[in-house]
């Protein structure tokens, strides 16, 4: 019996140091694994590391044109050192020879805002006017010649360090899709858009940047005295009492503009066409401001064949980097005068011969269809890009709910 609890004992013994020595090498396999998982992660954490950072060279390097988006531009590249390139550029006019005081001023930029308009001679007082209150603030001008006369601007003081782009019979969006390309611009905090029949009497660029930095609106425009020729939007007419204003409330006609309106022309809208009823009064364009960003994305927006740009307005709140409502404004205090007057294509002729051409009416004419031209591509492209979701519709949806849920 003795012998019989003496084996048992030693069977126990056996099978403890058995499990300990199971359980220790079990231990040891965890630790083990333990390390692997360490090392695993600190080697993904590492690569992650190294392609945020790589994604950031690549868009300081070149903003617009990362591998992401323009794989083709990109390989194009790895024939030089990342160091050499140079993605961004600017409109400064640069001397043939340094001086000694032009070398102190190398690394100094001198303005974060441009401003570009279409001209014509027979405006060359008024935007004289317009200019010299922009070169107070400034600003890089550009002028978009589409009489093809630049001879009869060098006795103004400032031309000579404005830049001048000549092309017979182009409108300001033929210009703007070809000239201001956004990694051209990019160094530019504010892009002015503007006509060269708007009076500025009463506006100050400087105090209208300070409004629209501080009410973040990335796409704005001035707003519109109430004795401005063809205003067909309220939403642009003046505030005598605001400062600025991003709606308007109108129950009038056949748009009404409520407090839920969510969209043009009530609201998230800048008039950048107007075509008056008066045959004399086509303007192509008015006064947009666009932030770097927007411009961006009003750029993408610009159809290279569509020149009269007609349509656009109604999109460009799908450019104000957000609501529409709240980063599309009008300013109130710092306000222009549409003057009206017939500028590309000149004043609607009287028919005197029976072959004589209404270059007016034709203008009407080819934007009328531009227009549809545009309604038709934005409407495919929806279609067809079954990954993009329109995010006002959404918003319009979730307003529909809230609405009902108070209602009930």
């Amino acid at each position: 019996m003795r012998a019989f609890k003496s084996w048992r004992w030693v069977m126990r013994k056996k099978h403890a140091l058995f499990d300990g020595v199971t359980c220790g090498v079990k231990m040891k396999q965890l630790q083990f694994m333990g390390i692997i998982f360490t090392v695993m992660l600190f080697i993904v954490y590492r690569t992650m590391n190294y392609q945020y950072w790589q994604t950031e060279i690549d868009e300081r390097l070149d903003p617009f044109y990362t591998a992401k988006g323009f794989g083709v531009a990109s390989n194009s590249l790895k024939g030089l050192p990342r160091g050499i390139i140079q993605a961004r550029s600017d409109l400064e006019l640069k001397p043939l020879w340094s001086t000694s005081s032009s070398r102190s001023k190398v690394n100094i930029s001198s303005s974060h805002n441009l401003l570009a308009i279409p001209v014509g001679i027979k405006q060359k007082s008024n935007v004289d006017a317009m200019v010299q209150k922009f070169l107070s603030e400034n600003f890089i001008v550009m002028l978009f010649h589409y009489d093809g006369n630049v001879d009869g601007w060098w006795d103004l003081s400032w031309s000579k360090k404005a830049i001048h782009i000549v092309a017979q019979n182009q409108t300001k969006w033929w210009f703007a899709k070809r000239f201001l390309h956004p990694a051209v611009v990019s160094l530019y905090d504010y892009i002015f858009l503007w006509d060269e029949d708007l009076g500025v009497e009463n506006f100050h660029p400087g105090r209208y940047l300070k409004i629209v930095k501080s009410e973040e609106l990335e796409i704005s425009q001035p707003a519109l005295d109430p004795s401005s020729t063809g205003i067909h939007h309220r939403i642009t007419i003046r505030s005598r009492t605001k400062k600025f204003h991003r709606r308007v409330w109108d129950v009038r006609g056949s748009t009404k503009c409520a407090e839920d309106s969510e969209g043009p022309p009530c609201t998230g809208q800048v008039i950048i066409n107007h075509c008056c009823r008066n045959h004399l009064l086509f303007v192509e364009g008015m006064a947009p401001v666009f932030s770097r960003s927007a411009w961006h994305c009003a750029w993408h927006l610009i159809q290279n064949d569509l020149v009269h740009g007609w349509g656009m307005d109604m999109k460009l709140g799908y450019c104000a980097l957000g609501d529409r409502t709240e980063n599309v404004g009008i300013v109130d205090s710092e306000y222009v005068v549409h003057q009206g007057l017939p500028t590309l294509g000149g004043a609607s002729a009287r028919k005197k011969h029976k072959h004589t051409v209404d270059m007016r009416a034709e203008i009407r004419r080819q934007s009328t269809s531009e227009l549809q031209i545009f309604k038709e591509r934005w409407e495919q492209a929806v279609k067809n890009d079954r990954n993009w979701v329109d995010p006002f519709q959404k918003k319009r949806r979730l307003t529909r709910r809230r609405n009902l849920r108070l209602h009930i």
